[in-house]
């Protein structure tokens, strides 16, 4: 059985590494890492890690019919037993530098460029929306890969096209939109909204294949449906429960300095795990005790 140290760590991001195993095959681990606020904080949260990898493997065989992926095993011999549970062998892609998002709710930045601008990524939205509005239509608002510590940026579909080309811009739009609606689909049958999210695509041979994690809180909104009111911050299954703490007074942590967050406290630490566990189980409508690891 091999270990984490048999693969070189070819790159790392906020929350997952990329190890390689050989010249067609990567391990992708996701850590317990948290980050909020473009800080990556010192407190890691339990099971995260598991939770991002069950969540993503559920997606990506929902999803096959609609996009292949770079899945190549959940539970393989290839997998490190320190990392057995949050860690996927996953096909090297030669990946696109955008992030592509779709949203079919107003909320978070889409709110902020909305009030500005009347427009999110230059797609101009009927007037009167606010904060948790369903919009006319899902909408493709692709934004900046930003490195670790800066923050991502909303920008235009033409900016996409002058990154990658209008033919793949536009495969890439389409199968964005695509997933999301679907995506949604199931969700309602949950009884979620999925609000918005944000995919990353490669190529294989000039297909496009799609990589990284999928439909995850940390990637998604997911809100629940029962409870969905227009015109205010909405509940959600998500990390917006640790940043909702950490500019709360209870933190003492004032976010226009560049002093990092504190230690999260434990019962930030739990409530958190809870709602990324209930996540999974009530997205899938499986128990997360019985993933393996």
């Amino acid at each position: 059985m091999p270990t984490l140290a048999d693969y070189p760590k070819i790159a790392a991001g906020k929350v997952r590494e990329l190890h390689a195993i050989d010249d067609d095959h990567l391990l992708l681990v996701a850590s317990d890492r948290i980050s909020a606020y473009d800080f990556v904080l010192d407190t890691p949260i339990p099971d995260k890690g598991r939770v991002l990898t069950a969540m993503s493997v559920f997606w990506f065989d929902l999803l096959g019919d609609v996009v292949p992926n770079h899945l190549v095993a959940w539970d393989d011999e290839r997998i490190p037993a320190e990392v057995r549970g949050r860690a996927l062998v996953v096909r090297r892609l030669s990946m696109l530098a955008v992030e592509a998002v779709a949203r079919g709710y107003l909320a978070g930045s889409g709110t902020v460029d909305y009030t500005r601008t009347g427009s999110v990524c230059g797609i101009a939205l009927p007037e009167g929306l606010v904060e948790g509005s369903r919009l006319p239509e899902p909408i493709f608002t692709p934004a900046t890969k930003a490195a670790i510590g800066e923050h991502d940026e909303n920008v235009s579909y033409d900016a996409v096209v002058t990154e990658i080309g209008p033919d793949l811009a536009a495969r890439v739009r389409d199968l964005t939109l695509d997933i999301y609606r679907r995506a949604a689909e199931h969700a309602e049958s949950r009884g979620l909204i999925l609000a918005d999210t944000k995919f990353e695509f490669g190529l294989i041979d000039g297909a496009v294949v799609l990589g990284d994690e999928v439909l995850t809180p940390d990637s998604s909104r997911y809100w629940p449906a029962e409870t969905y009111s227009p015109g205010k911050a909405q509940p959600s299954f998500d990390k917006q429960f640790v940043r909702d703490w950490l500019t709360s007074p209870a933190s003492g942590w004032d976010r226009a300095s560049d002093t990092p967050p504190p230690p999260l406290p434990e019962e930030i630490i739990e409530a958190t795990r809870s709602r990324y566990v209930q996540a999974y189980e009530q997205v899938t409508g499986r128990k997360f005790a019985d993933w393996i690891g």
